[in-house]
């Protein structure tokens, strides 16, 4: 693990995860490789490698943790190949729908010895391993995932132009991490600590392993808090800037959405999750009724620890104008699909009711006005179809 520190780190992704990742890495002392492809990159690496990446924002943790500063990366690229090439830790930090356009100009270039890093997973590392095992790659590389993104960050946008800023507004303490298979997941956990964007993390209250990469899936916050936040708080987010008087730039579902008839749906939610990781014979993130009743949400343990509560009676400054601002936005358009869409199907495979997390689905199709399980995950695409329980978990523990 040692040789991790003294190997460049490769970033693929040109998001606010991606840039905020490379530009902390930088900060953190690391060489950084920051690769996206076209046609995106042209405006999401825009400047990058002649400025670096500017790294800024509150950075809210209980234990004061923060960088900030221009990032220089040791190359900036659209070349997948060129980034890995001699890296020890490859991060990928794309949108979900980015995963197999990079996997497939990853999987030919992968080394012996690397660890490659999804964040989040949404069953990225499930994906990855059926894809080099179709492409019939053999190299020994470790691969897993994390619950989530180190933090919540954004892209500074003027008038419509992404620029090289990212606003990092919290960062996180703990997470929930795995390998797939789960008998790499010791040494994927260790291989963290040579990550510079984990030192909030590593130096915090540390790295949780999880289960299984199915477990990293279903302790995903973001479908149980996105879906119904942002469905259920519709007419918030619409009117917000019309009718109510406010900045619509400033409307956040964590701000002005959450009540607590929203967080009843929200706990429903986890528990169907529970429910069917129970079924299947895998772990879950762990939280109390009570964690979903305050304006973070479950979230805030993330950064600030268990005892963190924001009621709602109060504000929540620190999400003001974190969105979503129309329903076309990941919070919809990749959680329903990938998150509730794949927890149906695995529900249907292993006899699980899951009407809280279907109710999502139709609903949001019918908001959007089209279906979202037509281009959905399904349990085939990440090579866990028509297996047994006993099947699934021998597969998923490596066995």
């Amino acid at each position: 693990m040692e040789d991790l520190r003294k190997k460049p780190i490769a970033v693929l992704g040109g998001g606010a995860v991606a840039k905020a990742i490379a530009g902390d890495c930088a900060l953190g002392g690391a060489k950084v490789r920051i690769c996206d492809v076209q046609p995106f990159a042209e405006k999401t690496l825009r400047n990058i490698e002649k400025v670096g990446i500017k790294f800024y924002g509150e950075q809210v943790n209980l234990f004061g943790f923060e960088r900030e500063g221009f990032a220089k990366m040791e190359l900036v690229t659209t070349d997948v190949a060129q980034a890995v090439k001699g890296a020890g830790i490859v991060v990928v930090a794309t949108p979900v729908f980015g995963h197999r356009p990079f996997f497939e100009k990853l999987i030919p270039c992968l080394e012996d010895g690397q660890v490659i890093n999804i964040f989040p997973d949404n069953f990225g590392s499930l994906l990855l391993r059926k894809m080099m095992r179709e492409a019939n790659c053999t190299k020994k590389v470790i691969v897993g995932g994390w619950s989530s993104s180190t933090y919540g960050s954004r892209v500074d946008i003027y008038g419509g132009v992404p620029t090289n800023k990212i606003r990092v507004y919290y960062r996180a303490i703990t997470l929930r991490g795995a390998a797939m298979p789960a008998s790499d997941t010791p040494a994927f956990i260790e291989a963290a600590k040579y990550l510079p964007s984990m030192d909030a993390v590593t130096t915090g209250e540390g790295a949780v392993a999880g289960d299984t990469s199915l477990d990293i899936g279903f302790s995903n916050v973001n479908p149980v808090l996105h879906c119904p936040g942002t469905i259920l708080g519709a007419s918030v987010m619409q009117n917000f800037g019309r009718i109510f008087g406010e900045d619509k730039n400033k409307f956040s579902i964590y701000s002005h959405a959450y009540c607590p008839a929203v967080s009843e749906v929200q706990y429903s939610f986890y528990q169907e999750e529970c429910k069917l990781a129970d079924a299947i014979g895998v772990g879950i993130q762990p939280y109390k009724k009570e964690d979903f009743f305050s304006r973070e949400n479950v979230l805030g343990q993330e950064y600030m620890g268990m005892n963190y509560l924001i009621p709602f009676e109060d504000q929540d400054p620190i999400q003001y104008g974190t969105g979503p601002f129309t329903m076309e936005n990941r919070y919809i358009t990749e959680d329903i699909p990938v998150g509730c869409c794949l927890y149906r199907s695995l529900g249907q495979q292993f006899g699980v009711k899951t009407p809280v997390i279907d109710s999502m689905i139709v609903l949001a199709s019918a908001m959007l006005g089209r279906d979202l399980t037509e281009k959905s995950y399904n349990l085939d695409y990440l090579g866990l179809g028509g297996m047994s329980k006993e099947e699934l978990n021998k597969y998923l523990r490596g066995l």
